[in-house]
């Protein structure tokens, strides 16, 4: 998996976008791609295999596999993944190579247990996924299940943000790397990134540094952070990922950066903002917030998974 790859699938990206939105899925978006690749590629790459479909010299269908590999994170902990997990996008007009993506994915993880994420929109999709012998993943659909949805709404009014007493915004461009690879870690921890990983973020195309806000605490500490990925071609921006320090939760940190960060994507040209978060009901939190600033859910994943004993 290569930047180059990513930049071709991001442009299918764009154009399933302009045509049906409800058909992306939580990691095949314009920012997601980039952010997924970006922060992973040098520890995770070895276990990325892809494939890529043309029609005319246009990509029209991509399956990206995640492999066994083994997570290190930033407290030192190490995580064994087992199983395989598939990212994948079928323009619309060449629907039925879903098939072909199935097959290649169960050919590439035969001998493990398989899990996909298509989005609920897709009915000729799952389909497709059930006649190959995928089943809802009832595990993933619990109370704390993982499955995501995609959420919306427009960039018309957007009311002015509200810091509290001697916090202000920066941006990545102004703070520095160092500074917004911490705000990242102080937030997630413990996380697999690093200031590697944030070097790939900042080699992909669809990545600017003056869309990458922090704000920061009147101390100097970076107490949240997000970054916004701008598809030009349908003006709509995208947050992933949005983060605050666990000492600054529950200020209105994450609130009022999300309306700034808005305000900035309508300044750069957008017209439409997207947020993915955990839709289960255990989660409710960034959900909460994102509600909180306008956001409503346009799709949702439908979890699907193939025992290794079915292979």
């Amino acid at each position: 998996m290569t930047a180059a790859d990513v930049q071709l699938m991001q442009g299918l990206a764009q154009r399933v976008t302009a045509i049906r939105p409800d058909l992306i899925s939580a990691d095949a978006s314009y920012g997601e791609l980039a952010w997924i690749w970006g922060k992973g590629h040098a520890s995770d790459g070895a276990s990325w295999p892809r494939r890529l479909w043309f029609s005319g010299g246009e990509l029209v269908a991509w399956s990206w596999a995640y492999l066994p590999h083994q997570v290190r994170r930033s407290d030192g902990s190490v995580k064994d993944v087992t199983g395989a997990y598939l990212a994948y996008q079928v323009h619309p007009d060449h629907a039925g190579l879903v098939d072909e993506v199935i097959d290649w994915y169960d050919a590439t993880a035969a001998d493990l247990e398989r899990t996909v994420m298509p989005s609920a929109a897709d009915q000729f999709g799952l389909s497709r996924w059930a006649a190959h012998g995928y089943q809802t993943d009832l595990a993933s659909l619990g109370d704390t299940g993982s499955w995501t949805q995609l959420n919306e709404r427009d960039l018309i009014d957007v009311e002015q943000p509200v810091l509290p007493d001697g916090f202000r915004f920066r941006t990545a461009d102004e703070a520095g790397p160092e500074a917004a690879v911490k705000a990242h870690l102080d937030a997630w921890a413990p996380s697999t990134y690093t200031a590697e990983g944030y070097q790939g973020v900042r080699q992909t195309a669809a990545y600017r540094g003056d869309l990458h806000i922090l704000v920061e605490a009147p101390d100097g500490t970076k107490a949240a952070s997000t970054i916004m990925w701008l598809d030009e071609a349908n003006k709509t921006a995208e947050f992933e990922p949005v983060g605050t320090h666990p000492d600054y939760r529950r200020l209105g940190l994450g609130r009022a950066m999300l309306l700034h960060g808005m305000r900035q994507a309508r300044a750069a040209g957008a017209t439409h903002m997207t947020v993915a978060c955990l839709g289960a009901p255990g989660h409710p939190k960034a959900r909460g917030l994102y509600y909180s600033v306008g956001f409503r859910e346009l799709t949702r994943d439908a979890p699907l998974i193939k025992p290794k004993t079915a292979g």
